[in-house]
C-alpha cells in the first residue's frame, strides 16, 4: 500500500514536471515608432503572450515595468508618452493553475529594426535573472524565517558572485522583513504580513564578484501579498432611519452600508445583508443594503420604533465567510389615520334660558395619534340643531376636549329640549384608513326663568311719507310676557330717537310723530331712520325693541345752483361760456332732469345750450366787455316746481383757467398782494407785542432805594414794594379767654395776622394767647405794693417791643373787674360791622422807626392809657406831608 502511494505520488511529480517544462516562454519583439504617445497599442491578443505547449490557460498579466500595462486580453499599451530607442521588460503571466510565467517584452525603433533579419527578431532571448515575481501569503503560520524564492543571475556561470537586497521590507519599512543569503541567493521572509497595511513590497537586488564588482544590472523585485479572508465585514455609516406608518409597500427607507478589508473585488469582500427579525414588515437587498417597506401596515401607534438585526457575511454570505451583526433602528412618523373617537354615546347639558356667551358642557375625545400635532388637535362643529347660530364649539389646547358656548339666549317657551350633533374632525384630513369622522348626539335641556317682555317681531319696519303733521299715528309697537302671551301691564318707554320726531303712548305702544320727519336731515341714513324702545312689565323686568321707519320722499325742495358766482374769459371776438349746475336734495321724480331757463328780466345778451340732467351751458349771445353781469335763471325741477335764481357773472381777462374755469389776472395779483400786506401786519403785530413784554419784564423785576432827607434827623429810608399791607379782607379768628374761671367766646381781629387756631390759656400769674403769627403773653406780676402789665410778642420780627405800664393804688380784684369791663367792651364793638374798626385790634409790633422819632411807635393801641392824639403828625417832614395828611383823614373817618 504504501509502495503504491510513492508510486502515484512519483508519477503525479513527473507528469507536473512534464508539463511545466514543456510550456514554451516566447518573448516578444516589436518595432514601435521612436515617440509612443499614451494609449499606443504594442501587441494586441493573447497570441503573442500565450504559453506555447501549456495545458492551462493565462489569467493575470503583470507588466514589470510601469510605463506600461496589460489589459485582460493580453494587450500591452503605453501608460504615458514615451521617447525610446529600445527598450526592454517582462510581462508575468499567471495561468489558472496558480503557476507564473514570465515573458519578455523587447522593443525597438523601426530605423534600427530594419538592419536586422527578420529571423533574428523572432531569436529566443535567455534570461539574465530569475525568477520572476512571486507572492507571498499573508498571515502566514509560524515557524519563521521562511524560504521565499532563489533568486540567481547568469552572471554566475562565469564568475564567483554574491548577492545583495535594499529597499521596501529590507533597509526601508518595515525594516528586516526579508533576508537574503548572500552566496546562495535564497530570498526568506521573517514573520508574518498583513495585506491590507501593505499589498506588495519593492526591493532591488544586486550581483556582485569577490572584488566586490557589480556584474549585471540590478533587479526590480515585487512582491505581491495574497489576500487571505482575514477581515469581518463593518457597519459604515448610520443606522437610524424613519419612514411614514400606512406608507406603501417597497417604499425605500434607508440603505445599510457595510465593507470589508480584504482585497476589493474578491469573494473576501463579498457581502451578503440578510435580516434576522421583522421580515413581516421590511425587506433588504442581500447585495446593495437597501431597506424597503414590505407592507402598507405599518402602525405608529402599535410600534413606533422597530429595532432591525441585520447581518453581514463576506464570501457572498457562504457559510464559512466571516461576519457580523448590528442593529438598525426605524422610527415609524406619525400620519393621520386615527380619528378622534367620543368616550359617550350621548352626552346631556342643561343651560339657563337667555344666558349667552356661558359655557354648557365640555366633550372630550381620543384619538391615538401623536400628541399635540395637527393629527392629534380635534376641531368641534355643531352639525345638526345650530342653524340659528346660538352655538359654538372650541377647543381646550391642553386637553383637546371640546368645549360647548351658547352665544345666543334659549328660550324655554320655544324649545325646552334642544337637540345637538356633535361632530370631531382634525385639522388635516385622514390618511391611509377607511375610517371616517365621527359625531355623537347632545341632549341639552333649557332652563325657565321669569323673563323680561319680549317684542314681536324683534324689528319693526314702518313706512312713513315725510313732512307728515305732529301727532299722526304712523303704527303700534307691543311686546308681550313671554309667560302670560300678553300685554297686559307693560309700558313702554323711547330709548333712542336722535332727531326727537317720535313719541310712544306709554300704555299702547302708539308710534306718533313729535316733530317734522325730514327725509333730506343728516340723521337720515338710505332713508332710514331708528329708534329703540323699552318695554317694561309690572316686575320691572325689561325686554327691547327696534322700529326701523323708511322715510319716503316728499317734494319739499327746489332746485339750486350752488354756486351763483361765475367767471367768463375775455377771448375778444369768440364768444366764451360757463357751466352752470344745480342740486336738489329730493329724490326722483321730485328732482332731476331739471328745465333750465333764462328770467323774465333776460337781457338779450346770454342764451342756454348743451343742457343734461342737472346742468347747461351759459354762453354768451353777443361779445360784452369786462364787467360784472347778473343772469337770472329759471331752474325747475321734474314736477315743474322752482324759482328764479340770479347768477353773477364776471368777464374778465384770465390769467388761466382751471378745469374749464376761468381765473381773473387782476384778482389774482391783488390777492398776492393782500397776502403780503397781511404778513406785514403779523410781523408788525409780533414786534411790538415783545417790546411790550420786555419792558413789563424790566419794570417789574428792577427794585429802586429811594433815600430821602430826613429834616428831623431819623434817618429813615423808605423801599418801594409792590407788597401791600392786608385790608378788609382780614379774616376773623376765634378768640377763647380763659379769667379766673371763666370762660368768654368772642371775635377777635388782629390787625391784618391770620388768626386761625388761636389758643388762650391762664394760670396764677397770667395769661398766653397764641395765634397763626406768633405768641402774645400777657403777665401779671408783684413788686412790692406796685403792680407792672407787662405784653410782648414773640415771632420771627427782627425786632421786638415791650411797653411797661405801671398801675398804682389799684388792688388785684379791680384790676380783674376793670379786664372784665374792657373786654365785654370789646366784645360789643367787635359785634358791629362799622369800617375801619379792624384798625383798634390787639398790640401789635413795628420795626424801629429810627432814632430821634417824636412819635415813638405808630401802633394804634401801642399805649392802652395814653389818650389818642395825632399832633406828632405835625413833627414830620415836608416829604412826609402826603402820608400825615392820608392817615389822618382815615381816622378821622374811622370816628
Amino acid at each position: 500500500m504504501y509502495e503504491q502511494a510513492l508510486f502515484a505520488v512519483c508519477l503525479l511529480t513527473l507528469v507536473v514536471f512534464q508539463n511545466t517544462e514543456s510550456c514554451e516562454l516566447r518573448p516578444v519583439l516589436a518595432q514601435v515608432p521612436k515617440r509612443l504617445p499614451a494609449g499606443y497599442v504594442i501587441s494586441e491578443g493573447t497570441e503573442e503572450l500565450t504559453l506555447k505547449g501549456c495545458a492551462a490557460k493565462p489569467v493575470t498579466f503583470t507588466s514589470s515595468d510601469p510605463d506600461f500595462a496589460v489589459n485582460t486580453d493580453g494587450t500591452i499599451i503605453t501608460v504615458r508618452g514615451l521617447v525610446i530607442t529600445t527598450k526592454r521588460f517582462s510581462v508575468l503571466v499567471h495561468d489558472e493553475r496558480g503557476l507564473d510565467w514570465r515573458v519578455d517584452v523587447i522593443l525597438s525603433c523601426k530605423n534600427e529594426a530594419s538592419q536586422k533579419s527578420s529571423s533574428a527578431a523572432h531569436k529566443r532571448i535567455k534570461r539574465r535573472w530569475r525568477p520572476l515575481p512571486f507572492n507571498l501569503i499573508e498571515n502566514d503560520s509560524p515557524p519563521f524565517p521562511k524560504d521565499l524564492e532563489m533568486i540567481a543571475s547568469d552572471s554566475s556561470v562565469n564568475y564567483s558572485v554574491h548577492y545583495e537586497i535594499s529597499g521596501q521590507g529590507v533597509t526601508t519599512e518595515p525594516v528586516g522583513l526579508f533576508i537574503l543569503i548572500k552566496e546562495t541567493g535564497m530570498l526568506r521572509v521573517t514573520r508574518a504580513v498583513d495585506r491590507e497595511q501593505y499589498p506588495e513590497y519593492k526591493f532591488i537586488a544586486r550581483v556582485f564578484d569577490q572584488n566586490g564588482r557589480e556584474v549585471d544590472e540590478f533587479l526590480p523585485i515585487t512582491v505581491i501579498v495574497e489576500d487571505k479572508n482575514d477581515n469581518t465585514p463593518e457597519f459604515t455609516g448610520g443606522r437610524v432611519f424613519t419612514v411614514e406608518e400606512r406608507c406603501r409597500a417597497g417604499t425605500l427607507i434607508g440603505k445599510v452600508n457595510a465593507t470589508d478589508k480584504d482585497l476589493a473585488n474578491t469573494p473576501h469582500t463579498k457581502i451578503k445583508f440578510t435580516l434576522l427579525n421583522a421580515t413581516d414588515m421590511f425587506s433588504i437587498d442581500p447585495s446593495t443594503g437597501v431597506l424597503t417597506a414590505k407592507t402598507n401596515t405599518l402602525d405608529r401607534e402599535a410600534q413606533d420604533k422597530v429595532y432591525v438585526n441585520i447581518e453581514i457575511r463576506d464570501m457572498g454570505g457562504a457559510p464559512n465567510g466571516l461576519f457580523n451583526r448590528g442593529t438598525v433602528v426605524i422610527t415609524l412618523t406619525d400620519v393621520n389615520d386615527n380619528p378622534p373617537t367620543f368616550k359617550e354615546k350621548l352626552y346631556k347639558a342643561k343651560v339657563q334660558e337667555n344666558q349667552e356667551n356661558v359655557l354648557v358642557t365640555r366633550i372630550p375625545v381620543e384619538d391615538k395619534d401623536l400628541a399635540n400635532t395637527s393629527n392629534w388637535k380635534a376641531l368641534f362643529e355643531v352639525t345638526k340643531g345650530n342653524e340659528s347660530g346660538q352655538f359654538r364649539m372650541e377647543t381646550d389646547p391642553k386637553t383637546n376636549d371640546g368645549l360647548l358656548y351658547v352665544i345666543k339666549g334659549l328660550d324655554f317657551e320655544k324649545t325646552p329640549v334642544v337637540q345637538l350633533e356633535i361632530t370631531a374632525r382634525n385639522k388635516v384630513p385622514l390618511v391611509g384608513t377607511d375610517a371616517t369622522w365621527l359625531s355623537v348626539p347632545l341632549e341639552l335641556s333649557v332652563g325657565d326663568e321669569d323673563e323680561g317682555p319680549e317684542f314681536n317681531p324683534g324689528i319693526l319696519y314702518l313706512k312713513v311719507k315725510e313732512n307728515v303733521p305732529n301727532g299722526t299715528v304712523i303704527g303700534t309697537y307691543k311686546a308681550l310676557d313671554p309667560e302670560t302671551k300678553n300685554s297686559n301691564g307693560i309700558k313702554y318707554y323711547k330709548m333712542t330717537d336722535p332727531g326727537n320726531w317720535i313719541t310712544v303712548v306709554e300704555n299702547t305702544g302708539e308710534l306718533k310723530t313729535a316733530n317734522t320727519i325730514d327725509r333730506e336731515s343728516p340723521l337720515v341714513h338710505n332713508d332710514k331712520y331708528n329708534i329703540t324702545i323699552r318695554a317694561v312689565d309690572e316686575s320691572k323686568k325689561i325686554g327691547k325693541g327696534m322700529v326701523i321707519i323708511q322715510i319716503e320722499d316728499d317734494n319739499d325742495n327746489i332746485p339750486v345752483i350752488p354756486g351763483t358766482d361765475l367767471v367768463i374769459c375775455n377771448k375778444g371776438d369768440t364768444l366764451s361760456s360757463v357751466l352752470v349746475e344745480a342740486v336738489d336734495l329730493d329724490k326722483p321724480p321730485y328732482s332731476t332732469p331739471f328745465i333750465f331757463e333764462l328770467g323774465a328780466e333776460n337781457d338779450g345778451k346770454w342764451k342756454l345750450k348743451d343742457k343734461t340732467d342737472s346742468s347747461v351751458v351759459l354762453e354768451q349771445a353777443v361779445v360784452m366787455p369786462n364787467g360784472l353781469y347778473t343772469v337770472p335763471l329759471l331752474v325747475k325741477d321734474l314736477q315743474g316746481i322752482g324759482k328764479e335764481q340770479t347768477v353773477n357773472v364776471r368777464v374778465c381777462s384770465c390769467e388761466r383757467e382751471d378745469n374749464g374755469a376761468g381765473i381773473c389776472g387782476a384778482r389774482s395779483a391783488s390777492t398776492s398782494l393782500g397776502s403780503l400786506g397781511i404778513l406785514a401786519l403779523v410781523l408788525s403785530s409780533l414786534l411790538l407785542l415783545l417790546i411790550c413784554l420786555l419792558l413789563i419784564f424790566i419794570c417789574s423785576t428792577k427794585r429802586d432805594k429811594l433815600y430821602i432827607s430826613d429834616d428831623t434827623g431819623t434817618g429813615g429810608m423808605l423801599l418801594k414794594s409792590n407788597t401791600e399791607a392786608p385790608g378788609e379782607e382780614v379774616k376773623d379768628g376765634a378768640l377763647m379767654i380763659v379769667n379766673g374761671g371763666d370762660v368768654v367766646d368772642g371775635s377777635l381781629q388782629s390787625g391784618g395776622m391770620d388768626s386761625k387756631n388761636v389758643t388762650s390759656t391762664a394760670g396764677r400769674y397770667g395769661q398766653q394767647f397764641v395765634q397763626g403769627g406768633g405768641v402774645y403773653n400777657t403777665t401779671t406780676q408783684d413788686f412790692g405794693t406796685e403792680k407792672y402789665y407787662t405784653s410782648g410778642r414773640y415771632d420771627n420780627n427782627l425786632y421786638g417791643n415791650a411797653v411797661f405800664q405801671k398801675f398804682s393804688n389799684t388792688s388785684a380784684l379791680d384790676t380783674w373787674k376793670t379786664n372784665g369791663r374792657y373786654l365785654d367792651r370789646k366784645l360789643a364793638y367787635f359785634g358791629d360791622e362799622e369800617e375801619g374798626r379792624y384798625a383798634d385790634d390787639l398790640l401789635k409790633t413795628y420795626g424801629n422807626e429810627g432814632a430821634g422819632s417824636l412819635a415813638g411807635s405808630v401802633g394804634c393801641c401801642s399805649l392802652l392809657g395814653e389818650q389818642e392824639s395825632m399832633d406828632f403828625l405835625n413833627t414830620l417832614g415836608p416829604k412826609f406831608r402826603p402820608l400825615a395828611d392820608v392817615c389822618y383823614t382815615t381816622k378821622k373817618s374811622g370816628k
